[in-house]
């Protein structure tokens, strides 16, 4: 029977600090007197009230747990802590719907408890929601290796590695279905033999089959389709629309001029969190700055930016070659690079599109490193490279730097290709948003 003898705060709150010191000892027993103890004087203690539903959860009285649980979570509804323990209370139970209910509203607040998630999975995939079982396994799984956990049965607590076992195959099962699924009406226009590389870069995408790349400089982040030569920069002889862009680098020249003269409409080309991360991909000067004045950034038009450069816009709008993938691509701007900035290496995502400038002011001691390959622009001169390789750039000039940005298709890919490979990353894409995954 619990001690009704009165608490103060300050006993209250040593009381429930006691009783958690008793369950990290194993004293199960006195642990839950403490917590009773607490409750008899201060009924309003949802620390206590939870802490005895996690007892009660972990020595399987479902029924007490979901009990207890569920008044904390009356007390604090938007607590994801409660719901948690109480969907988990409502799963041991079997009742399913209470449970998806609790693990849902969970996950709604709190998307990174990647154990409630693991199971919110679960109880999906038993109530027949498949698919949205797929997006709350792969969104804990990612979350889960993202710290180092999961990995392997060392990393992954013994009583979630059978159901991380069964999640990991559920996904990788899923996730070839769903993107083979994507591939399916490329390939019935252009048949199978016509994907044969796209197909072999999902495998790699997928972790199935091992990537060979013949250049050791090459790395992509995302998505590498095999066969395709390799090489940092790419010759003019492969980009006949080259002529589109430099017959009209005047008339381009000129608007970026007026762009440049209003100071509106350019921001930032990477938007960093911190200072530390700017440090990463900037550097050179005390303020580095990498701006742009964006025609299109990951797929999306700027219609405003090309209403002020109409000349340019047309010129964009007859290209045969950028890359169109929704939410993705094309990124094409004026890239601005202030004095003494250095854009440090790093890589890009895909093999399947390229890196097009068509260089519009370059002052002298401006460069571009691919592949630990120095290419110096040359004003209305266009070179197209590869952005998989590590590169770098530099202005260490008085003046500022500025090169139109274009993505462009690899040229190697045939049209099949580029239809499958659209497909494929958009599809992609989409299941990463659903899944609360950082996109590639």
């Amino acid at each position: 029977m619990s001690d009704p003898t009165p608490m103060d705060a300050a006993a209250v709150y040593a009381a429930v600090q006691a009783g958690q010191a008793l369950v990290e000892q194993g004293r199960v027993l006195e642990a839950e007197r403490m917590y009773e103890r607490v409750l008899a004087a201060a009924p309003e203690n949802i620390e206590a009230r939870s802490a005895l539903g996690g007892l009660a959860l972990r020595q399987g009285g479902y029924d007490r747990a979901a009990q207890l649980f569920g008044e904390a979570a009356s007390q604090d509804p938007d607590n994801p802590r409660w719901l948690e323990g109480l969907g988990l209370a409502h799963l041991g139970a079997r009742r399913l719907q209470q449970a998806c209910d609790a693990l849902g509203r969970t996950a709604q607040l709190e998307p990174k408890l990647f154990i409630a998630r693991l199971h919110y999975g679960w109880v999906l995939e038993l109530l027949g929601r498949k698919h949205e079982a797929l997006v709350n396994y792969f969104g804990a799984i990612t979350q889960a290796q993202t710290l180092g956990l999961w990995l392997s049965e060392a990393t992954t607590a013994p009583g979630l590695r059978e159901l991380v076992k069964h999640a990991t195959r559920q996904t990788r099962d899923g996730r070839k279905a769903l993107f083979d699924e994507a591939l399916g009406a490329v390939r019935q226009r252009h048949g199978t033999d016509a994907l044969v590389r796209v197909t072999q870069s999902l495998q790699g995408y997928l972790g199935e089959a091992a990537l060979d790349y013949p250049d050791p400089r090459q790395k992509p982040k995302f998505l590498y389709v095999p066969g395709l030569p390799t090489m940092a920069y790419f010759p003019r002889e492969l980009f006949p629309w080259y002529a589109l862009l430099e017959d009209n680098f005047a008339a381009i020249q000129e608007e970026l001029q007026a762009v440049l003269g209003s100071e509106t409409g350019l921001e930032p080309f990477l938007k960093f969190h911190s200072a530390d991360d700017k440090q990463q991909y900037l550097g050179g000067v005390a303020d580095p700055t990498w701006d742009a004045f964006f025609f299109y950034r990951h797929g999306e038009r700027y219609e405003a930016n090309c209403e002020r450069c109409p000349r340019t816009a047309a010129v964009l709008d007859a290209l045969p070659t950028l890359v169109h993938i929704a939410d993705h691509a094309p990124e094409v701007c004026f890239s601005v690079l202030t004095p003494g900035t250095h854009i440090l290496k790093h890589r890009g995502v895909t093999n399947t599109r390229l890196v097009t400038h068509l260089p519009l002011v370059v002052p002298e001691n401006c460069a571009l490193s691919v592949g630990g390959e120095l290419h110096a622009w040359q004003e209305g001169r266009c070179v197209t490279f590869d952005d998989t390789f590590e590169h770098e750039a530099w202005n260490r000039s008085d003046r500022t730097r500025v090169v139109m940005l274009l993505d462009v298709w690899n040229p190697y890919l045939s049209q099949a290709e580029c239809d499958a490979v659209t497909e494929l990353v958009e599809a992609i894409g989409t299941f990463n948003r659903e899944c609360g995954v950082a996109a590639e």
